[in-house]
């Protein structure tokens, strides 16, 4: 297709590396955010892959973003871990906060870690499975920009405020979820309008407060939350801890804030890590993964179920060598970022 373009995983992260860093990134800011995106083309998570590259490059190029700020850490408790990424976005602490945070887990049983003053347009699954696949049970939340309406209402408050679990296996990749408090991701409305496609149903309502498939109305109304007031009630959990539990801001404020229209959250995330052995009485680690294979064998002995992130791990055995495919027009944008 003449409209597509073919690359290689390893051209995914050659492209974004050498595009964040033609746009004034450090390299080792570039190298961790082409990081996330390439786990995202490699997952089939395009919404959160090389389309997010011009995201990056315009908070950057507003001004607020630090393209080269090294986060620092301090512990505010035995086990509460802060990192201040410094007006950086939070791909690098989320990559250097792994190893601390994990620590404390495996001491004390259970620790959390504390984000703020970051920018993040990336998915949360790659810090939880990063977790998970050292053998930690492993929450995060983060909040976004004012995107959603609470339940009943129709302007903006909350973000789209996903939280992300994983769940270690043995001799498997962990069992892991990540989903907004939303109807759908905002990255998903953004790339129906760019292919010009509808929207399904229930996903928003416009600036008067309808019901609308129109991915532009949409993004000049209110997202909606998943499941009415059950999703709103998530999204509120959401803010209170990636925002005032941090001591970061909510999403209504990060929107008034960006007086710049930087198009990139800022704010905080906070993750919880558990070492599964810590929490029974013989630190039976074995027996407990092998409980919950129990219930992951009931779960697919029905027909039409499967397991959350099953479907990117099947992407994930292609990708390697089927490549993925991103619009030229994408492609373009991103050679112009490494040419002019």
């Amino acid at each position: 297709m003449n409209d597509r373009i073919h690359l290689t995983l390893d051209e995914v992260h050659r492209i974004a590396t050498e595009a964040l860093g033609a746009q004034g990134f450090s390299e080792r800011h570039a190298r961790a955010i082409a990081d996330t995106v390439t786990v995202a083309e490699r997952d089939e998570c395009a919404s959160h892959g090389l389309f997010r590259i011009p995201f990056y490059v315009k908070a950057l190029l507003a001004g607020n973003v630090s393209p080269d700020a090294e986060p620092t850490f301090r512990d505010l408790a035995p086990a509460v871990l802060q990192a201040d990424a410094h007006l950086g976005f939070a791909p690098l602490t989320l990559q250097l906060a792994a190893d601390p945070l994990e620590r404390r887990a495996r001491e004390l049983g259970i620790a959390a870690l504390a984000i703020v003053n970051a920018y993040n347009v990336a998915a949360l699954w790659p810090e939880v499975e990063r977790l998970a696949e050292r053998g930690l049970v492993a929450f995060a939340f983060t909040a976004a920009f004012g995107y959603v309406a609470p339940a009943g209402g129709t302007r903006p408050l909350y973000g789209t405020n996903p939280m992300a679990f994983a769940w270690p296996r043995a001799g498997r990749p962990p069992l892991v979820f990540d989903q907004a408090s939303s109807a759908s991701a905002r990255g998903e409305i953004q790339i129906h309008l760019r292919d010009g496609k509808p929207l399904p149903e229930g996903w928003a309502i416009g600036p008067d407060g309808a019901p609308t498939t129109d991915p532009a109305t949409a993004l000049a109304g209110a997202q909606l939350p998943f499941g009415g007031h059950k999703g709103a009630a998530i999204a509120l959990m959401v803010e209170l801890l990636a925002g005032a539990l941090v001591g970061d801001v909510f999403s209504f404020e990060a929107s008034e804030a960006d007086t710049a229209r930087v198009g990139a959250p800022f704010g905080g995330e906070f993750m919880i890590a558990i070492d599964p052995a810590r929490c029974v009485g013989d630190g039976d680690r074995d027996a407990q993964l092998a409980h919950a294979e129990k219930l992951f064998a009931r779960i697919l002995e029905q027909d039409g179920t499967r397991l959350p992130s099953d479907r990117r791990y099947r992407a994930r055995e292609r990708t390697p060598t089927e490549g993925v495919t991103i619009p030229k027009s994408l492609h373009d944008t991103l050679r112009g970022y490494i040419d002019n």
